[in-house]
């Protein structure tokens, strides 16, 4: 069998990375009989895998998504997994665009479809959008944690944290009736079924929304939001926000949750410009305005209007946006938090403002005091626990903290809750159901028009092997572990019975394993955080996504810089390359400036953990010196000050990739495990070594100008690739070594 490592294409600024890193991994992994793929699951490519038949015969792409799918299910995948856009809709609108542009054909994106076609094209189209890439990879559950070259490093460099005061008002708000937490019903099935989910209208008529298939101890669960007490909500946090004169603010999933949060948003952005929508909600249905999608869409749509009336409207938001103390997601004042949607993705977004004081930036450019508005309650509360935490006992000492590491409950779209066609919003009363294949009724909930409804599964087998995972990490770290479950919540409480059962199934003598509620859990772990000691947190899938940004951005600065592992169910593994909420911002930098900040420390550390993991199970023991040398030199990365920053004519993200290839070749070169591999390598560490002043002073002299990609979503690949590696040495220098 062909030893091969996949390697994915994505978006923005991992994509443009990847154009300097991957020919450095390619000629590397050569020497070791490993092949190096290339994986296309960018946007564009997404979008063009999905319509074959509006292309020509030579513009159609391969589906790489649905081949990766099938791949992560096999015991020999290997797969290392960028970041990519979780496309919102006005993302998808632009990539359309500029695909069209290209002479690509693909149907524009029908918001209201009218026709059949239509429907059947924006019912592929939501295939692609939010998150639609982790759960078809996610074939195991995630394993994520600092390495400790990572963690030693960000001890002698500590990052800044923000001062916090006893008494700041930030605060978190969310609903005390109504939401998903309140309204939540859960089961685990007794055998294998079809169940429908059905809706009973006031006069007894039934409609079918969905039929799915369930396995035997499954868990589900189902629960309602209503849209009336989401909007009294909002209406009564705004007014509080400005009686109290601190910024209010939204943070929601709209990308990963993309059915059920972006209607959230949209209600967020009528509440608070509410007079404007009561003035001009007419005209903005004449022009096909969507809240949901966010304010920035509304400026795209005003161009149409009469210019007296597109003033008039603008001054009437401008009124609603000084009057009300309205939050800003970053330094750019002239973007506010209910601009898009993908700006307040909770994860990236409440970490970041809790490091920094728990204070957001107003209009005027200064930074105050915030309402963090969580709609559901779900998670809500362990943000608060963090902001009382450091009102009391001040910000985290980053020198001396613990590290929180999780093990995250995500295979087989385990709890995708939110973000698939099992979420729906209620175009009228009555009643939601889900029956069962023999008639009878499992759950109802009594809906109102505009309600949202969502149906949640988790498999057995998911939660077998997460549990495992959980014990075996506390075994190999002599760590606590502690299950985030919260006993009032009832598909936590059907989680808890299979946790119960499943942990007689491991060794646990003499570890220490809790289960706690997410709140009381949080409080646990950042007091042993705060005292230096280690826990393992054992979450959901949402949990996951929330805390694994959250504790890095404390520790380390940022999340990009975890490992993150997935042990595959069927023997392979997923290596996943650390967040992306900095790959949009970064981009914008090379284009104004051709210089690129985004550290790639993630695809470093994928890799190293790639080539580890096929050592072991392909028997190949020159892979495993390759991760064993790739670590080394990640830490000379790390410690000799190589990783990339923002300033012109310092080391970027090429630079970094110079000094990793060169370390690299240097420790593989002086190892005396394999005389082959070091005799192999000698030439090109020589090279490098030599060649180091001139290489690099080729890749600070191109930096300075305005480069163009010609397209954002779908770039040239000739283009990039002379951007993305402008020094012709280092380029002849691997090319001779590949050769």
């Amino acid at each position: 069998m062909t030893q091969a490592i996949v390697y994915t294409k994505t978006d923005e600024s991992p994509m443009m990375s990847t154009y300097s890193l991957f020919p450095i991994f390619e000629s590397f992994l050569s020497k070791a009989g490993i092949a190096l793929q290339l994986s296309d699951i960018s946007l564009a490519g997404r979008i063009l895998a999905r319509f074959p038949e509006y292309l020509d015969e030579d513009q159609r792409v391969e589906d790489a998504l649905a081949n990766l799918g099938s791949l992560v299910k096999e015991p020999h995948a290997n797969v290392m997994k960028l970041p990519n856009i979780s496309a919102s809709i006005p993302q998808i609108h632009a990539c359309v665009t500029e695909l069209q542009s290209k002479g690509y054909n693909v149907p524009n994106y029908p918001e209201e479809p009218s026709t059949e076609e239509e429907q059947s094209i924006k019912a592929r189209y939501d295939k692609i959008k939010g998150s639609a890439v982790n759960p078809v990879l996610r074939e195991g559950n995630s394993d994520r944690r600092a390495p400790k070259a990572v963690k030693r490093y960000a001890q002698a460099n500590p990052h800044e944290m923000g001062a916090w005061k006893p008494d700041s008002k930030s605060h978190v708000a969310h609903m005390t009736e109504g939401d998903f937490f309140g309204t939540e019903k859960s089961m685990t099935m007794s055998k294998a079924d079809r169940l429908t989910i059905r809706h009973v209208d006031s006069a007894g008529n039934n409609s079918v929304f969905k039929e799915i298939e369930v396995q035997k101890s499954e868990i589900f669960d189902v629960s309602t939001m209503s849209y009336s007490g989401l909007s009294n909500f909002l209406e009564q946090a705004i007014a509080d926000s400005k009686e109290q004169n601190i910024l209010f603010s939204v943070h929601l999933k709209a990308t990963m949750m993309k059915v059920s949060d972006p209607i959230i948003f949209g209600a967020v952005v009528k509440a608070y410009y509410a007079d404007v929508f009561e003035k001009y909600g007419t005209v903005f249905e004449q022009i096909g305005f969507d809240a949901n999608n966010g304010m920035r869409t509304l400026d795209q749509k005003l161009e149409s209007l009469p210019p007296s009336l597109k003033a008039e409207i603008e001054a009437a938001i401008d009124a609603v946006e000084h009057s009300q103390p309205l939050a800003c997601p970053n330094t750019n004042v002239h973007v506010t938090n209910l601009d898009v949607p993908s700006d307040v993705i909770i994860d990236a977004s409440m970490a970041a403002k809790l490091r920094y004081s728990g204070q957001m930036m107003c209009l005027d450019g200064q930074y105050k005091d915030t309402k963090f508005t969580i709609p559901d309650r779900c998670y809500a509360g362990i943000y608060q626990q963090v902001i009382d935490f450091c009102k009391e006992h001040g910000a985290f000492d980053v020198t001396t903290m613990g590290s929180v590491s999780n093990v995250g409950l995500m295979a087989q779209k385990a709890q995708e809750y939110g973000s698939h066609d099992k979420t729906f919003q209620m175009t009228k009363a009555g009643r939601m159901e889900v029956v069962d294949s023999s008639g009878t009724i499992l759950t109802t909930h009594t809906v109102e028009q505009g309600d949202i409804w969502r149906l949640c599964q988790v498999k057995d087998g998911p939660i077998a092997d997460w549990v495992g995972l959980a014990v075996r990490r506390a075994r190999a770290t002599n760590t606590p572990v502690v299950f985030w479950l919260n006993p009032e919540r009832p598909s936590d409480v059907e989680m808890m019975k299979k946790v119960e059962a499943y942990l007689p199934n491991h060794d646990t003598d003499g570890l220490e394993i809790y289960m706690l509620s997410p709140e009381d859990a949080m409080y646990f772990t950042l007091e042993r955080s705060r005292d230096g000691l280690d826990t393992i947190s054992a979450t959901g899938n949402v949990l996951r996504d929330y805390l694994t940004d959250l504790f890095p951005i404390f520790e380390l600065g940022t999340s990009a810089k975890m490992l993150s592992v997935v042990p595959l169910m069927n023997g392979g593994g997923l290596f996943e390359t650390g967040a992306g909420g900095t790959a949009p911002v970064l981009i914008q930098q090379i284009l104004k400036e051709n210089h690129l900040s985004w550290d790639s420390l993630g695809e470093f550390l994928a890799m190293e953990a790639a080539l580890e993991h096929l050592s072991d199970s392909m028997d190949n023991p020159q892979a495993g010196l390759l991760s064993e040398c790739l670590g080394k030199a990640i830490e000379n990365v790390l410690m000799k000050g190589k990783s990339p920053t923002p300033a012109l004519h310092t080391i970027d993200n090429r630079g970094s990739h110079f000094y990793l290839a060169m370390y690299w070749a240097q420790h593989l070169t002086s190892q005396n495990e394999d005389a082959e591999l070091a005799n192999s390598f000698a030439s090109l560490a020589e090279a490098l070594t030599n060649s180091e002043s001139n290489i690099m002073a080729d890749l600070s002299a191109v930096q300075g100008s305005p480069i163009n990609l010609q397209g954002y979503f779908f770039p040239s690949d000739e283009v990039v690739r002379e951007i993305m590696r402008p020094s012709q040495i280092f380029n002849q220098i691997l090319a001779e070594f590949t050769a």
